[in-house]
């Protein structure tokens, strides 16, 4: 009995001893952040929103064409302008006027209304000829009230005989 008894507590102690430690693996890599996209940038915008007001103005050169005194005669500098503002409403067919006619300080509120609306129907008329339709143009006079120079001179009178074409923004 004793050499079972010596054999079991040889069995426990070599039960109880330390095993080998196995190698554990090696840690992982770290990972790596996925490469991100970057789309292109875009190349920045030079010169005015195409359709705008500001393009208008640059494309056709002027938005404003002036008359002599008591006139609503458009002579050829004015033609050229409004031949040029014609090329740019075909290009947005779907853009709208307004022309409005100005006059200078002189002469009565009802003469300069009445002086300011020709005006402005002869530059609509010159750019329905062109071939914008007439539906796309508005007319509205100011008279003498919206002048652009304030002076008493021939040079602020001839800036305010004058016809503008808005293009709304």
């Amino acid at each position: 009995m004793k050499i079972a008894l010596v054999s079991a507590l040889a069995l426990s102690v070599a039960a109880c001893s330390k095993k080998k430690v196995e190698e554990l693996p090696p840690p992982p890599p770290a990972a790596t952040p996925a490469p991100t996209y970057e789309a292109p940038t875009p190349p920045p915008q030079t010169g005015p929103v195409p359709g705008s007001r500001a393009d208008f103005i640059a494309q056709a050169g002027s938005d404003t064409v002036y008359f002599g005194t008591d006139s609503y005669e458009v002579d050829a500098e004015d033609q050229a302008t409004l031949t040029r503002q014609a090329a740019w409403l075909a290009k947005y067919p779907n853009a709208t006027v307004t022309i409005e006619g100005h006059c200078d300080e002189r002469g009565t509120r009802e003469y300069n209304l009445a002086l300011g609306e020709r005006r402005a129907n002869a530059a609509k008329n010159f750019l329905v000829q062109a071939g914008v339709s007439a539906a796309r143009l508005s007319v509205i006079s100011y008279g003498k009230e919206r002048p652009v120079a304030t002076g008493s001179d021939e040079a602020s009178w001839a800036q305010n005989r004058r016809a503008v074409t808005v293009v709304p923004n």
